[in-house]
């Protein structure tokens, strides 16, 4: 059995968006046992990532983290064409991921404790950022 899903995240501009809730919700639907979930976001400045979700912090520090590394408006960027925050954002979603593989077990990702299933908006701008979900398996 195969159910797929379009979900919509809308951001306030650059941040980590937890969407755990959105994608259990549709795992929930599928009426799947057991089998995997598969996301995958339809943008080049946006990513997804399996993170902590109780301490707010790891996020900041992710945040932190990526500014050091990649920051806004650095010279050494040609590609300018949205901003100084494009290129970063495209470097940014090749350094982490476009796409998600979860298990599902008794009807829900099996995630671990302390994971959460996040958006990671890259840009300084809000945006609508389209993730695609399919959920493979069993009854």
């Amino acid at each position: 059995m195969i159910s797929q899903k379009n979900i919509v995240v809308e951001t306030a501009g650059r941040g980590i968006y937890d969407i755990s809730s959105s994608v259990q919700g549709f795992v929930g639907e599928a009426d799947i046992a057991t089998g995997i979930c598969h996301l995958f976001v339809r943008h080049t400045s946006a990513s997804l990532m399996l993170c902590e979700n109780a301490d707010p912090a790891v996020l900041q520090d992710l945040e932190t983290f990526m500014q050091r590394y990649v920051p806004d408006g650095d010279g050494m960027f040609t590609h300018t064409s949205e901003g100084p925050d494009d290129m970063p954002a495209h470097v940014r979603s090749v350094l982490t991921q476009s796409d998600l593989n979860i298990p599902v077990t008794d009807g829900r990702c099996a995630l671990g404790v302390w994971q959460g299933i996040f958006l990671w908006e890259h840009r300084l701008q809000a945006h609508s950022r389209e993730i695609v979900l399919t959920v493979t398996g069993e009854k």
